[in-house]
């Protein structure tokens, strides 16, 4: 732990672009892009996850940007190193392995979580355009969006273990740009389906699931 601690952690460009392919390739493989509204979708996650992963291996600009507040609120801490770089982490003073604290923990939840409703949604996505159906079952019985809903809440997750001001920009920008091509696409969906997408739609919401 000591040497995690002490030892610089970045310049490593290879796991910059080896984690990159790991989380792009499997947000691929889980959602098939097919149309433009897919490439646009794929292709903004993606930009997400590259600078995500060039702060948190490669160059560490938000820490740079922040160094001096962060020097004045937190003298001694070495901020280059790996551990440290967990900025939650570190600024709320929590002991121990940032990779067992409550927010890496969550954030586990909310990345792996978003990819099995990711592969899910786009499953039964597929199949109902194959068969040029509404689709209704599945995740789609709960929310009409749920593969936006799983982007966002990956990266949400990247977020909370690794926030940086490039990202956290992003984000809402990203998150904005989610909802309005469901939005988009619900305006398409109403004109080919008419009545059954209206029915639909007045039971089942955007993006958050009714508790009760």
């Amino acid at each position: 732990m000591e040497h995690a601690q002490n030892v610089p952690a970045y310049g490593l460009w290879g796991l910059v672009i080896l984690n990159s392919i790991i989380f792009i390739g499997f947000a691929f493989s889980f959602f098939k892009p097919k149309t433009k509204s897919d490439w646009r979708t794929f292709g903004a996650f993606s930009a997400f996850i590259i600078a995500l992963f060039v702060e948190m291996y490669g160059f560490p600009l938000s820490i740079y940007l922040l160094s001096g507040w962060l020097t004045s609120h937190y003298p001694g801490v070495n901020f280059l190193t790996h551990d440290n770089g967990h900025l939650l982490h570190t600024l709320f003073k929590m002991g121990g392995d940032p990779h067992f604290d409550p927010f890496h923990i969550a954030s586990n939840i909310f990345i792996f979580g978003g990819f099995i409703i990711l592969s899910y949604s786009w499953h039964t996505l597929w199949k109902a355009q194959k068969d040029h159906k509404l689709a209704t079952m599945g995740l789609y019985a709960y929310v009409r969006h749920p593969q936006y809903a799983a982007f966002i809440m990956i990266m949400f997750g990247f977020l909370l273990q690794w926030p940086t001001l490039v990202t956290l920009i992003m984000f809402p920008i990203l998150t904005y740009m989610y909802v309005r091509l469901g939005l988009s696409e619900e305006k398409m969906a109403q004109a080919e389906f008419g009545g059954e997408y209206q029915l639909w739609a007045e039971k089942t919401p955007r993006f958050f699931p009714k508790i009760f």
